[in-house]
């Protein structure tokens, strides 16, 4: 089954710019489009009836396609006006989706589809992947020199969603993959003899974590042989390290695991930091 590039468009700059980024990405991958947005019928607007307002938020769409489609015409698009909530709508939308974009402000809270828990919710329960774009992204900053930067954490298993999406993105761009890890010292008691074994053997706890970098890239490294690799290892908090990483990238990937607490689902805060300051579209993948 062939999956579309998924777009959530309200109107906002945001998402025309994530828009433009989807229908980028689809170009690139051969895949189609598919733009959704959702909508609520407004009571309050009484000279207007619900047929009236569909009118309008149907020509809002048709004109923010209509700009896609004339500077990509050999991407098929399709268009779809989900009436209801507008976190529901997107769940069920990247479900079918090789990817969910939607945009975000950045450096503050998400906005557009993402207002307050809407977003998390989305982010948190999306079974693909949801990439967020800023108003001021642009197709410049896909150019070549700039890497697609992704976080590696834990063993070989736990970043293996975030590692593939981002060496497929890669090589869908011709560019290089600069995978980081970022460790601190843990509390002595958090080391059992079989990890203090294994860290006299690696020599240390920095060759520790660069073999163990090293060990979750390579099957990846295998299957991707056109993409080249830097490896990037640096002690520090994992958000600072991979923002300082991806300073000049051209997407940033990381891996969640989402959670559920008793007010709704959140996401990792690795995830929510870099959402909020990243200065590049960041992609938040689910673990397998």
């Amino acid at each position: 089954m062939t999956r579309p590039i998924t777009a959530g468009v309200d109107g906002t700059q945001e998402s025309l710019t994530a828009l433009d980024w989807a229908a980028r990405e689809a170009v690139r991958r051969g895949l189609p489009l598919r733009v959704v947005h959702a909508w609520r019928y407004a009571e309050a607007l009484a000279a207007a009836d619900r047929d009236t307002q569909h009118g309008w938020v149907s020509q809002g769409v048709e004109d923010a396609v209509r700009s896609v489609t004339e500077r990509h015409p050999g991407l098929t698009v399709t268009t779809d006006l989900v009436e209801g909530g507008a976190a529901d709508a997107l769940a069920r939308a990247a479900a079918g989706a090789e990817l969910l974009v939607l945009g975000s402000r950045g450096h503050g809270p998400v906005v557009g589809f993402l207002l307050g828990s809407v977003g998390q919710q989305v982010i948190a329960e999306a079974a693909r992947p949801v990439v967020l774009v800023r108003a001021g992204d642009e197709p410049a900053a896909e150019a070549a020199g700039r890497d697609v930067v992704v976080g590696q954490h834990g063993g070989p298993e736990d970043s293996a969603a975030a590692l593939r999406f981002a060496f497929e993105t890669a090589a869908a761009r011709g560019a290089a993959v600069r995978a980081v890890r970022a460790w601190t010292l843990p509390p002595v008691f958090a080391y059992s003899p079989g990890s203090l074994r294994l860290l006299d053997e690696a020599g240390g706890l920095e060759p520790y974590e660069k073999q163990a970098l090293a060990d979750a890239v390579r099957p990846w490294r295998e299957r991707f042989p056109e993409v080249p690799v830097a490896e990037h290892v640096e002690m520090g908090s994992a958000g600072q390290v991979l923002l300082a990483a991806a300073a000049r990238a051209q997407l940033l990937v990381v891996g969640r695991r989402a959670r559920r607490t008793a007010v709704g689902a959140r996401i990792g805060s690795v995830a929510h930091g870099v959402l909020h300051h990243a200065g590049c579209p960041v992609a938040v993948v689910p673990h397998d």
